[in-house]
């Protein structure tokens, strides 16, 4: 991946840890869009991975939402 979808991953999961607790809802694509200066494109592809990795939870409809950590 390119250096702004690093930046953008590096952002949306210092926000997950920062300032979403479990189960907390991230703000909405559009909404990150404009705060990380990211393309739409950027956005989904950084929320697919983490949604892959179990760190978020998508939501149909809802948007997407902080796992529980594990342990």
């Amino acid at each position: 991946m390119g250096t702004k979808t690093d930046e953008v991953e590096r952002s949306i999961r210092e926000i997950i840890e920062t300032e979403q607790g479990p189960n907390g809802e991230l703000p909405s694509e559009r909404d990150l869009v404009t705060r990380l200066s990211a393309g739409r494109t950027t956005i989904r592809l950084v929320l697919t991975k983490l949604s892959a990795e179990g760190v978020i939870r998508s939501e149909h409809g809802r948007g997407y939402f902080a796992t529980s950590p594990k342990g």
